[in-house]
C-alpha cells in the first residue's frame, strides 16, 4: 500500500527511521524499478547546520523543502550526482530525509543497464547510484510522492535499525555528530 500524505507530515527524525524497510517504486517509460530503503538521513531544517534549509535559507534550489510533506527534493552534488530526498513535516517547516541506499527488488536488469554494472551490490549503494538506477531525474524535483510515478509503499519487513552520525557533513559543527543516519542491519 502506498504511503499517504499523513505519513510524511511528521518530524524528519521519525519519518527517516520509519522509512527504513519501506519500498520505493519509480515508473518511467523504460520500465518500473524499485528497492527497499536500507539507509536514510534526517535533515532538520532551520536549526540543523547540515541542512540546505539551515536558518530557513530559501532559494530556488531549496524551495521544494518548504512544501508540505510527501514531495521530492532532488538536487545535484559534486556537479554530477542527483540525490533524492523525501520532504517531510508540514508546509514551511523545511525538513527532509535523504535516501542513501536501497536493496534492489524490481527492474534489476533495467537498473544494471542504467548503471552499467552487473553486481546487485553496486546498483543502489549510495544516493547518486540509486537515483541513476531508479531513473530519477531533475524533472522529478517537487514531484508528489503520493502520485503514480515515484512513490513509497509499505512492506511486511520488520527492520532492525541502528542510528549513526550522518556522512560527509564535517562542515556542520556539532550537527555533524547528531545520530540522524538510520541503517537496517537485517535487510
Amino acid at each position: 500500500m502506498k504511503l499517504d500524505r499523513n505519513f510524511y507530515r511528521r518530524s524528519g527524525l521519525i519519518v527517516a527511521r520509519e522509512l527504513i524497510g519501506k519500498k520505493i517504486i519509480c515508473c518511467t517509460d523504460e520500465g518500473t524499478t524499485g528497492g527497499i530503503i536500507i539507509e536514510s538521513e534526517a535533515y532538520m531544517g532551520k536549526n540543523d547546520a547540515a541542512a540546505h534549509a539551515y536558518k530557513n535559507r530559501r532559494t530556488q534550489r531549496t524551495e521544494a523543502i518548504f512544501n508540505d510533506g510527501g514531495y521530492a527534493y532532488i538536487y545535484l552534488i559534486y556537479g554530477m550526482y542527483l540525490c533524492f530526498n523525501v520532504v517531510v513535516n508540514v508546509k514551511d517547516v523545511a525538513e527532509c530525509v535523504l535516501i542513501r541506499a536501497l536493496k534492489p527488488t524490481d527492474g534489476i536488469d533495467l537498473m544494471k543497464r542504467r548503471r552499467n554494472k552487473s553486481a546487485i551490490k553496486d546498483l543502489c549503494s549510495g544516493p547518486g547510484k540509486l537515483t541513476q538506477a531508479l531513473g530519477i531525474t531533475k524533472a522529478d524535483y517537487n514531484i508528489d510522492l503520493c502520485g503514480n510515478k515515484l512513490f513509497i509503499e509499505t512492506t511486511n519487513l520488520m527492520p532492525e535499525i541502528v542510528a549513526t552520525k550522518r556522512i560527509n557533513i564535517d562542515y556542520a559543527g556539532e550537527a555533524a555528530n547528531y545520530l540522524w543516519r538510520f541503517l537496517a542491519t537485517n535487510i
